[in-house]
């Protein structure tokens, strides 16, 4: 099944949800896997290292250090992965709150990273933006 592209449709059915937990960025040197045991949310390969997404709690308990610590939203509206318009529409609107965001496509879903102290805020944000879309 295909995802969806049209925006107005994106936006008014993209149905955010806060994922339960604390989430963090943790960065391995290049030539380093990441520890056993330990279930990234996402990986990132970058010239200055193995990007880890995890949930707090694992990156404490492997002694991993990370400097920030966010929430995390799923958009729950299956978007096309060459869809327009879709993600500079939610940042936009999270800019405008002075939300801070950082993106992570999957397949299937958009997921969000906003700060952990503002990730109830956020969905709020987005859950208007929603209603807003739907009366275009």
């Amino acid at each position: 099944m295909s995802g969806e592209s049209d925006l107005r449709r994106l936006l008014s059915g993209m149905r955010p949800e806060l994922n339960e937990g604390r989430y963090v960025f943790c960065t391995l040197p290049t030539s380093t896997r990441a520890p056993e045991g330990l279930t990234p949310v996402a990986t990132v390969l970058e010239p200055e290292g193995l990007t880890l997404v995890l949930r707090q709690e694992d990156a404490d308990a492997a002694g991993l250090a990370y400097d920030w610590t966010a929430g995390w939203i799923t958009l729950r509206i299956h978007s096309a992965l060459d869809a327009v318009g879709l993600t500079g529409a939610f940042a936009a609107e999270l800019a405008a709150h002075g939300l801070s965001c950082n993106v992570i496509a999957g397949h299937h879903h958009d997921h969000l990273f906003v700060a952990a102290d503002r990730a109830a805020e956020a969905v709020s944000v987005l859950e208007e933006l929603a209603t807003r879309s739907a009366r275009w």
